[in-house]
């Protein structure tokens, strides 16, 4: 069956902010764009890049040519060079970085893909002007450059006044021909880099054809899932629409103990979906039911009940597919939930449809025991790794809902059994509010969307501290005598995440669930889609 990948719709590259700040000016009265340009050995450069929208000036005539180009001017066009967008995400760690500044977004972006990082952890310094190895290490980050934990090589005469997180990238930029040395063979590390420089390093690049297509190349397609949950037909589309899902699965059938299905389908998002060209994978649930479950599938004709009648379902209504959600299956069933899968995954391949099968981390314990992934991998078209619940409520202990060496863990696990072409990974549009005991464990939690995280971290004015070990930023405020802790899911930790799936070159990404999210996460995960399909 030909798989139908979706695509997320282009979006303007820049936003021109005329408010009075160098970086942001576009208009151009004259022959020439600026009129400070004429002498500058970098116009026909500026020139070409001012055109393609991703250098501009410092007022509406001017550009500066050998005025140091500052920290956030450098992403800004680093960030357009790449074609990635900027996101106006909610949680910033910088004091330094104010929400209405022009450069706001860009720096988010740039940082979520760890392009760039601050000067401290709250300060990113973004009116600094930036150094020629600090331009060298974001540029060998942006055209993924590996990073040499020895010194770099090179031949400049002042190589040893290199900063030692600076060499690998000054080598890799030097073999590169995108940064080279003065007459006298310097590369003089700590001087500040110019516009007019910084025009010719972004015209170094495209000059590169193989570099030049990829970065006009559309990224590689790949399913991305979204179910639903607490949205209406209306809001689920709407939804929808503003994001990157090309994979629909509503939650509309749950099989009983003697294989009965309840139908809930809704016929006008099935149509709906055909006219927008999205998959339609509707979930299977047993509404975690595991006595019902154990019934169900232990008898022959409850199982074939419900194999016939999901066919049924899927024939009347055209469906491409569904997901299967038992959760709560007994270890007992292993067997028998490995035959009702290879059951039922036959017989949908007879109608054309493909069957998805959702299992959770194996950390050894009996929850994931009838989970026989490389029995499921052989049956199933596709194996979805449920990437979060780590810590959920009700466990003792407060943590992570989903930190990123929990989902490493979690995948490779997996694709130890089950190819990835198979695999999907699901990622949380959830989190949890806990509220801490004196002794730091669990006195509760609350389950929270991430715009309700994000309207917390507002209300209470705090300063996520991001803790690179999980992946994650972290924020503890106090309400009365009580102290909580989260562990934030926004773009930054959903890119980490989205990352993964990236480097293991999965089959696709799933979303639980749609309108959870904040609407500028959609942002992030384009742009992380987008830079994972550079290879350079």
């Amino acid at each position: 069956m030909k798989r139908i990948w979706g695509r997320i719709a282009a979006v303007a590259l820049a936003v021109w902010v005329a408010a009075g700040v160098s970086g942001q000016y576009a208009h151009a009265s004259s022959a020439l764009p600026f009129n400070d340009i004429a002498g500058s050995y970098a116009r026909n450069e500026i020139i070409d890049l001012y055109h393609r929208q991703i250098i501009n000036g410092t007022s509406e005539t001017s550009f500066s040519p050998a005025k140091p180009i500052t920290r956030a001017e450098f992403i800004a066009v680093l960030d357009r060079l790449l074609k990635l967008e900027p996101v106006d995400g909610p949680i910033t760690p910088y004091k330094d970085v104010a929400k209405s500044a022009w450069y706001y977004g860009w720096i988010q972006a740039a940082v979520q893909l760890e392009l760039a990082s601050g000067t401290s952890a709250a300060t990113f310094a973004p009116a600094q002007p930036v150094t020629r190895q600090e331009a060298a290490v974001w540029l060998a980050r942006a055209l993924k450059q590996p990073e040499s934990i020895t010194a770099a090589q090179t031949a400049y005469t002042d190589s040893s006044a290199v900063a030692a997180w600076a060499s690998s990238a000054v080598g890799a930029v030097s073999r590169l021909g995108l940064m080279r040395g003065d007459e006298t063979g310097a590369f003089r590390p700590s001087d500040n880099i110019t516009r007019q420089e910084t025009a010719l390093l972004m015209d170094r690049v495209l000059q590169q054809e193989a570099w030049s297509a990829e970065l006009n190349d559309a990224p590689e397609e790949r399913i991305v899932l979204g179910w639903q949950y607490g949205q209406t037909t209306a809001q689920y589309e709407s939804t929808i629409l503003g994001s990157n899902v090309n994979t629909l699965s509503p939650r509309w059938y749950f099989v009983g103990e003697a294989g009965a299905v309840s139908d809930f389908t809704d016929s006008t998002l099935a149509e709906w979906a055909k006219t927008n060209g999205k998959q339609l994978w509707p979930m299977v649930g047993n509404r975690s039911d595991l006595e019902a479950t154990h019934r169900m599938l232990s008898v022959t004709a409850a199982r074939n009940n419900a194999v016939n009648q999901l066919a049924a379902l899927v024939s009347t209504y055209g469906l491409d597919g569904l997901n299967l959600d038992f959760e709560n299956v007994g270890g007992a069933d292993r067997t028998a939930l490995t035959g009702f899968v290879t059951q039922l995954a036959a017989k949908l391949h007879t109608l054309g449809a493909v069957l998805s099968v959702d299992v959770s981390p194996d950390l050894g314990t009996d929850w994931t025991e009838a989970f026989d992934y490389a029995a499921l991998g052989m049956k199933a078209d596709y194996i979805v790794m449920m990437g979060y619940d780590e810590h959920y409520s009700g466990s003792l202990s407060p943590g992570s809902n989903a930190s990123l060496p929990y989902v490493e863990h979690a995948v490779s696990t997996l694709l130890q059994n089950v190819s990835s072409r198979k695999v999907l990974l699901a990622l949380p549009f959830f989190n949890h509010d806990w509220t801490l005991k004196q002794n730091g464990m669990s006195a509760s939690s609350a389950p929270l969307t991430l715009t309700g995280q994000n309207g917390m971290v507002n209300r209470y004015g705090l300063r996520p501290v991001w803790d690179s070990s999980i992946g994650q930023y972290v924020a503890s405020y106090s309400a009365g005598s009580l102290k909580h802790t989260i562990w934030l899911e926004e773009g930054r930790s959903l890119t980490a995440k989205f990352n993964l799936a990236a480097k293991h070159e999965l089959a696709g990404i799933a979303y639980w669930h749609i309108g959870g999210e904040s609407p500028e996460i959609w942002t992030s995960l384009s742009n992380a889609e987008k830079f994972a399909g550079y290879s350079f």
